[in-house]
């Protein structure tokens, strides 16, 4: 179990982590930490798209999600054209989905589409938000471990690309939908290839011990694809599909995940003479939250990928099938960030001469749990103004009756740092709102799209009514 947060407070001198430096201008931004467009003006005032976060705050209150839009599709962008340039030779380009567990609304669904992405849904309500986006069903996928009979039959009828299948239910579910509606379900299996990510073991999932997928040791994928085969009125085997966690860095994981998929892929081609024309790699690509993060670009993630996937079926004589990926968080993660408004500020003396400054904000684990469920690390900067004052180390902490309400565990803020003032958090465009509560009855925040000199609502604020609507 970890240590009570409280813990690492007390030790002798305490001045951060490691990778944490004083800054030598505490108003300096950190490019790889921020969206394409954010930068500090000469009156110190943050702004994107070119909106100043005071503008924001003043129009929209805090506190808020906000995006930069054309830095979101421009890594869309990116990914799709890199992988299909990079994968052009071995199998006609890739297919890159977006990952709507991620962060999903109506406009952000649009913008995949247009970007020309595919969409990865695993649940009714990610596929009915893609559906009211004007999504055709080829460019969804249908994902999760436990999907109702309703949300296959709403697949179905949609026409979905791809059902991944989880388990052996599963094939017997969607394989009874797919007879109900005349149609043959387009499938996948999701096979766990036994590779530990470097990663938190809450987001890790190819290891044996977890609820994803079938053990490609136990036997159970290859068992899957030949009962999938056994059904062919009803169900279509496209292939595999692998996924071994989030926020990764390298490729090496993917190595591992690459030879033992093929290999699974050759065993079924030869075994039992049916040639899958696709395999999904997965992804989850990592990003830079803080200085310590240092992620690879697409471009270099496509070249060492593509080299795997050609060595691998090189060697195992097989055609490359089309390739699929799925960045995860390296899309959304880094194109937003969120605007808090400072309520209080408490020094608080440590042991060994330290010192530490609580600024408490307006939000905290109701719209960012990550810091607390995953013990992950943000950044942040003052946004509404520049300070000449020194640094001081600080903890930005929420409004929440939990001593686990932290929003940025470790960050120099100016000393002079005050109620009134404006903070910003990059990174927090993935699995924030995604993860958001109503913890204490807070209404959740509203998201911006910012573009062009131009703010403008895409999820409005909740509101207390919203809140008492649902009561009975």
């Amino acid at each position: 179990m970890r240590a009570h947060e409280a813990g690492a407070l007390h030790a002798e001198g305490y001045r951060g982590p490691a990778w944490l430096q004083t800054p030598a201008d505490v108003n300096a931004l950190v490019p790889s930490l921020w969206a394409q467009s954010v930068e500090r003006g000469d009156d110190g005032v943050l702004s994107v798209g070119g909106v100043g976060v005071a503008d924001i705050a003043r129009e929209f209150g805090t506190p808020a999600y906000v995006v930069d839009e054309a830095d979101f599709r421009s890594r869309a962008r990116s990914f799709k054209q890199t992988y299909d340039e990079v994968f052009a030779d071995l199998c006609s380009g890739a297919d890159v989905f977006y990952a709507g567990k991620a962060f999903l609304c109506t406009e952000v669904a649009r913008w995949i589409h247009q970007e020309g992405l595919h969409l990865d849904v695993c649940t009714g309500g990610e596929l009915a938000v893609a559906i009211r986006a004007g999504v055709p069903g080829e460019r969804i996928g249908m994902h999760g471990n436990n999907k109702s009979v309703a949300e296959i039959r709403a697949a179905l009828e949609h026409g979905v690309s791809r059902i991944v299948i989880d388990s052996f239910d599963e094939i017997e579910r969607v394989s009874a939908v797919a007879a109900e509606l005349g149609v043959v379900a387009p499938v996948l299996i999701r096979v766990t290839v036994g590779v530990e990510a470097h990663t938190h073991e809450f987001i890790a999932t190819a290891h044996e011990d977890q609820k994803f997928g079938l053990s490609l040791s136990g036997g159970h994928a290859f068992e899957a694809a030949r009962l999938v085969l056994e059904r062919p009125g009803t169900l279509r085997l496209l292939g595999l599909h692998t996924h071994i966690g989030s926020q990764i860095f390298d490729t090496a994981g993917f190595e591992v995940s690459a030879h033992r998929a093929l290999g699974l892929h050759t065993r079924i081609a030869k075994e039992l003479g049916h040639a899958m024309p696709e395999l999904d790699l997965g992804g989850g690509f990592g990003i830079a939250y803080t200085t310590e993060h240092d992620p690879l670009p697409p471009r270099q993630l496509a070249l060492q990928m593509a080299a795997i996937v050609e060595r691998e079926c090189r060697a195992d004589g097989v055609p490359v099938p089309r390739i699929s990926i799925e960045p995860g968080r390296a899309i959304a993660g880094p194109s937003t960030f969120t605007l808090y408004e400072v309520g209080t500020v408490k020094p608080v003396d440590l042991d060994g001469g330290a010192s530490r400054a609580y600024v408490s904000v307006d939000g905290g684990m109701s719209d960012n749990v990550r810091t607390a469920l995953y013990d992950a690390n943000y950044s942040c900067t003052l946004a509404n103004r520049a300070s000449d004052a020194e640094p001081v180390l600080a903890r930005v902490v929420g409004r929440h009756c939990e001593s686990g309400d932290i929003v940025v565990k470790d960050e120099f803020l100016p000393s002079d740092i005050t109620a009134g003032d404006l903070i910003a958090v990059p990174g927090t465009g993935a699995y924030c709102r995604a993860l958001s509560s109503q913890y204490n009855h807070t209404p959740r925040p509203p998201v911006l799209a910012v573009r062009d000199g131009v703010a403008r609502v895409i999820v409005r604020r909740e509101t207390i009514d919203d809140l008492l609507a649902l009561d009975v």
